[in-house]
């Protein structure tokens, strides 16, 4: 994608009031993007779209519960009213990196809580936003997944986190099977180990991380599609 196709996008992140999400809203509104910032708590989205400044591009801090579909059909067609389109989906909200667990004992509320969210909220995102995308000259969807759920490193531990991200590179494949002939792009990122909330401290930089996910969005036509990428290079499933 070149430089002119790059601004002006209309790019929505979810769980963006902080985090990883955060600092991919502000790398799109500092291209010339239209940022959408979505927060569960739009009190916290708010102050996080404040918090940003003036930048080139604009942020729209908007209240986007992945796990609420009335939520999501609002959004949808404030977007509609607003752009008309959405370039690029970014499925960044998650939860429970449950490191205190073992598959073998786990608690199945958490691991239910954490599909709900990791995995429905990102296909119920897509599901309401795609008429949307394929609005789009250049759509794109990227889903932010983990190193951590690949089925070749897979090890104990962790099994909701696990669980629910490996099924979202199962979701990635299909829709990038079936959106591939609409010119939409879709592919699973791994931002890496990055010191966040989630990822804890002693981890890589927050912008590079979000850079990781950026490089999707940025991809030419021509790009891949049905991957899974870390820092631009194919990482095994």
């Amino acid at each position: 994608m070149d430089d002119a196709q790059r601004q002006g996008r209309v790019v929505v992140v979810t769980g963006a009031n902080r985090g990883i999400g955060y600092e991919l809203v502000r790398q799109f509104a500092a291209n010339g993007d239209h940022a959408v910032l979505g927060s569960r708590d739009p009190d916290k989205g708010r102050e996080a779209a404040r918090r940003l400044g003036r930048l080139p591009g604009t942020v729209l801090a908007e209240r986007l519960d992945v796990t609420d579909p009335a939520s999501l059909a609002g959004l949808a067609d404030r977007l509609r009213e607003r752009y008309g389109r959405v370039d690029a989906v970014v499925n960044n909200a998650a939860i429970h990196y449950d490191t205190w667990q073992n598959a073998a004992d786990a608690d199945l509320g958490v691991v239910r809580e954490a599909l709900e969210t990791n995995l429905f909220g990102a296909w119920q995102v897509v599901q309401a936003l795609l008429p949307l995308v394929r609005e789009s000259e250049h759509g794109r969807i990227v889903n932010v997944s983990s190193g951590a759920a690949t089925l070749q490193g897979m090890s104990g531990g962790i099994p909701a986190y696990k669980v629910s991200k490996t099924a979202m590179s199962a979701l990635t494949r299909m829709l990038a099977a079936e959106l591939r002939h609409d010119g939409i792009l879709v592919n699973a990122v791994c931002p890496g180990w990055v010191a966040t909330d989630m990822g804890g401290p002693g981890g890589r930089p927050v912008a590079e991380g979000a850079r990781s996910v950026r490089w999707a969005v940025d991809l030419p036509d021509s790009g891949p599609t049905g991957g899974f990428f870390r820092d631009g290079r194919p990482v095994p499933w």
